[in-house]
């Protein structure tokens, strides 16, 4: 059974970092793709990075190198680094897990299970 769970979040002042984490309680964390996806106050949740089985990686556009995800397999965790955060990344931040050896798309749809979000609060 795949259970999300994300911490890291926080009020942060513009040009700060976080590091996000996102542990998976169940036993095939290394066979799905994990990703994170980020959702701002009055707008869709949108898409950040995700990371395959493999560890592929796949972006959005506008992180523009500052958000890198990583993994480590041997901790079913899932990591979002975020560096130079600026007013407009705040928002609820969800990690989702793929079915097994499921592809780094950027497509909501594709993921089957999520966490319940931290918040990111950034202060100008």
């Amino acid at each position: 059974q795949v259970q999300l769970v994300e911490s890291g979040g926080g009020l942060v002042q513009a040009g700060g970092s976080l590091r996000l984490s996102c542990v998976d309680s169940g036993r095939t964390f290394n066979l799905r793709t994990m990703a994170w996806f980020r959702q701002a106050p009055g707008k869709a949740r949108e898409f950040v990075s995700a990371i395959s089985w493999r560890s592929g990686l796949n972006s959005a556009d506008s992180v523009n190198g500052r958000f890198t995800i990583s993994r480590d397999n041997a901790k079913n965790t899932v990591y979002l680094q975020i560096a130079s955060l600026k007013p407009e990344d705040t928002a609820v931040y969800y990690c989702a897990a793929s079915g097994m050896y499921g592809s780094h798309t950027r497509t909501e749809a594709e993921y089957d299970y999520w966490g319940q979000g931290t918040q990111v609060t950034v202060s100008s």
